[in-house]
């Protein structure tokens, strides 16, 4: 970082957002497999919150990287960056009062854990969207396991390359045994019990 940059106070901040909005704002971070129904959750999830009048948005992984990230490969240290990346967009938007789901496989606790170290503690829920690789592959809704089997796909998570589960998320969702809507309801339900959307 440059020696010759100053940090601006905004004259409207975040609690000024949140109070013009009626409601909390920060990120739940979707992680898991690819397959395991990541990104129809939070769309299920956004639509929701946007539809009982909330501040939302959504960041997708596939969406994310065909713009803002598309100079990224899938090495370890390009997922790094990855993650570094929508991390920061993701708190951006969450202090501009936005309610921001996210959809990444991000494999990585650790760099989970430095996205999270950039909110406050009631800021980030991390939520686990748990389903067997197994039911993944089965599923495969882009073709991306039986590519990744064949070695057309190098280093592709749960085949070649680690998915590190979260050992205490916020939230588990059990997307192998429950179908994506009602893995949505949890989550919103979720949401309401934390105080961070209406009832």
């Amino acid at each position: 970082m440059g020696s010759n940059l100053t940090w601006h106070d905004a004259a409207v901040n975040v609690n000024d957002y949140r109070k013009k909005n009626g409601h909390h704002s920060g990120v739940i971070w979707l992680t898991g497999l690819s397959g395991s129904g990541k990104s129809t959750i939070a769309n299920l999830v956004n639509k929701q919150l946007f539809e009982k009048g909330l501040q939302t948005y959504l960041l997708d992984g596939d969406n994310i990287r065909q713009g803002l990230n598309s100079d990224l490969g899938f090495s370890a240290e390009d997922r790094k960056e990855n993650i570094r990346r929508i991390g920061e967009v993701a708190k951006l938007f969450a202090d501009s009062g936005s309610i921001v789901l996210t959809a990444f496989i991000s494999p990585y606790q650790e760099d989970r854990d430095q996205v999270r170290k950039l909110f406050n503690k009631d800021e980030f829920l991390e939520v686990h969207v748990d389903c067997p690789v197994e039911e993944c592959e089965k599923r495969d809704p882009k073709g991306l396991y039986k590519k990744a089997r064949k070695g057309e796909i190098k280093g592709f998570t749960g085949v070649d390359a680690p998915y590190e589960a979260p050992a205490s998320p916020e939230l588990r969702l059990e997307s192998g045994s429950l179908d994506e809507q009602a893995c949505a309801d949890r989550l919103v339900a979720f949401l309401i019990e934390k105080g961070w959307v209406k009832g």
